[in-house]
């Protein structure tokens, strides 16, 4: 089967490749006038090309041959709201591995032990992008800046399912507002309501404090368990990612 290569071009009707897509096809995969390609806007646009002029391995036109119609994979918006980690590496691994499982929306939280309290999203963005290609997915992921913990549970926008994973026993948070509210916590597939919007936050690598776990009670979240294993943040997160793409997925045609 011939390979599919794919790009990301956010005006495809332009009819020319970015600037760093444009090299990367000329310089790196040595493309040409004649060659094919696939192209995505990000917002489930996909189309097949055909280059039609190639400057110096730096301008490349293109010309559209098919437009074609993706079908989504999955159904309601897979949202994780996650701590960044001190060593970027690791939310650079989570970016490409849950983009390449697939998801819609990662915002970025500054909890009380957060380690990380301010992060250069446009790498982030990058990676999504080369995970989005690799994996020949049609939407690109949104990447929010960091927020205040406290603001962002409290936001009008999210979905009505949202939980919490924290690592706390139900007898260390009971009190103030959040006692006899949590009841045990379940494991996040028992409780997800397929194919409907979700959002999971994920604690720092010293856990939420136990006053924001209460917080987020009292905002509408739900805690829940991602098994039984202590997890890093990152793979928390990819976990969490995981169950509600399980949760959510559409049948193959």
């Amino acid at each position: 089967m011939k390979e599919q290569r794919y790009f990301f071009v956010p005006s495809p009707a332009d009819g020319v490749l970015p600037d760093d897509e444009a090299q990367h096809a000329l310089r790196v995969l040595r493309l040409t006038v004649g060659d094919e390609f696939y192209l995505t806007d990000g917002q489930g646009a996909c189309c097949r090309a055909v280059i039609s002029e190639a400057d110096n391995h730096r301008r490349c036109r293109f010309r559209l041959v098919e437009q074609l119609n993706p079908q989504p994979e999955w159904r309601g918006r897979i949202h994780v709201a996650v701590a960044p980690t001190k060593n970027m590496d690791r939310m650079e691994w989570l970016a490409e591995k849950a983009t390449e499982v697939g998801w819609d929306r990662l915002s970025l939280l500054c909890c009380r032990f957060s380690e990380r309290k301010a992060v250069k999203t446009e790498r982030l963005e990058k990676i999504i992008v080369a995970a989005m290609k690799q994996s020949h997915k049609a939407w690109k992921p949104q990447v929010d800046e960091v927020q205040p913990f406290s603001h962002f549970i409290r936001r009008d926008d999210l979905p009505q399912q949202r939980f919490i994973a924290h690592c706390y026993e139900d007898q260390d948070v009971a009190g103030s507002a959040a006692d006899g509210a949590l009841g045990g916590k379940p494991f996040l597939l028992d409780v997800l309501q397929p194919c409907t919007d979700a959002l999971v936050l994920i604690g720092p690598e010293g856990d939420f404090s136990i006053d924001e776990v209460r917080q987020a009670v009292e905002a509408g979240f739900r805690p829940i368990s991602l098994g039984t294993s202590r997890l890093r943040t990152e793979t928390a997160a990819l976990v969490a990612v995981h169950l509600m793409r399980l949760a959510n997925r559409l049948p193959s045609s």
